[in-house]
């Protein structure tokens, strides 16, 4: 008999470390699939509840991403849509009708969304909630506050997600930093932030002059400068991150030895009473990253 209850004592503390590890104990956790101009698509998942922020790959390349950081997902809650660039929405008809998940947006960018996706996307919609900036909402268990940024999309927005007392905020696509955005971006356990371009690097790179002034202005995207200006200030940058992840890194005017150095300059130009001590991560448009537990 003892045998017995040993054995059986055996499968259930098996069974408990299998459901642990399978995320049934997890706060927050966050998995960036993708990050750059050719698709962007984040993965953030509690104990019960999963949500996708953009949708810029293809089901075939989502997938294979999911099983790189050995994910199968069998549903996802909620699918949010920062603006409608095609970097950003041109896998959402796929994803629609891969996990036929609600799809949270603001009715400017669906209206520009549905003029440049095909048919199929207005046949996979499932159930559209209309969100703008400025507004709280809950998908399950995570807190999702939506809030404006400068950008030359319709209607663009970041994101920051709460539950379990874990923050994640993610801001890519924006031509600068205003004070409402810092704000916001303030107490987050994870950090996702745009470090597009090498001001140089863009200066001389293959861009058209048109596409160069687009980039730079106060609409477009942030440069390692940009960013290394916020990320020294201690009035702007609380530096309580337990990651940082710089992300959206152009493949033609950066590289991530770039962004990284120019990153971990400005840290180091932090005042010793607010030091940075968190994990810096460049995202990456080929590799997923590894699942960040929050």
């Amino acid at each position: 008999m003892l045998g017995i209850s040993l054995g059986i004592c055996g499968i259930i503390l098996k069974i408990s470390l299998r459901c642990i590890s399978e995320g049934e104990a997890i706060g927050l956790r966050v998995s960036i699939l993708a990050s750059g101009s050719s698709g962007n698509i984040t993965l953030l998942e509690t104990g019960r509840t999963r949500l996708l922020v953009d949708a810029g790959l293809g089901k075939r390349e989502t997938l294979a991403r999911l099983a790189a950081v050995e994910k199968t997902v069998d549903h996802i809650d909620g699918i949010l849509i920062t603006h409608e660039h095609t970097d950003h929405c041109n896998g959402l008809p796929q994803m629609l009708g891969l996990w036929k998940a609600p799809l949270y947006v603001s009715d400017p960018t669906m209206d520009a969304m549905q003029r440049i996706l095909p048919e199929t996307f207005g046949k996979r919609l499932n159930r559209v909630e209309t969100i703008h900036p400025g507004q709280h909402f809950t998908i399950g268990d995570i807190d999702v506050h939506a809030f404006a940024i400068p950008h030359d999309a319709a209607d663009p927005i970041g994101f920051t997600f709460r539950s379990n007392g874990a923050k994640m905020a993610i801001v890519t696509d924006l031509g600068y930093m205003p004070e409402l955005v810092k704000v916001h971006l303030r107490g987050a356990d994870c950090l996702v932030l745009e470090s597009n371009h090498d001001l140089d690097m863009l200066k001389v790179g293959p861009y058209p002059w048109v596409v160069k002034q687009r980039v730079l202005s106060r609409t477009g995207h942030l440069s390692n400068h940009a960013v290394s200006e916020y990320l020294c200030d201690p009035d702007g940058f609380d530096a309580i991150a337990r990651y940082l992840v710089l992300a959206h890194v152009s493949e033609e005017n950066n590289n991530p030895d770039l962004v990284r150095l120019s990153a971990e300059e400005a840290l180091k130009r932090r005042p010793a009473e607010s030091v940075f001590t968190g994990e810096l991560l460049v995202a990456s448009q080929h590799v997923p990253l590894k699942p960040l537990e929050l």
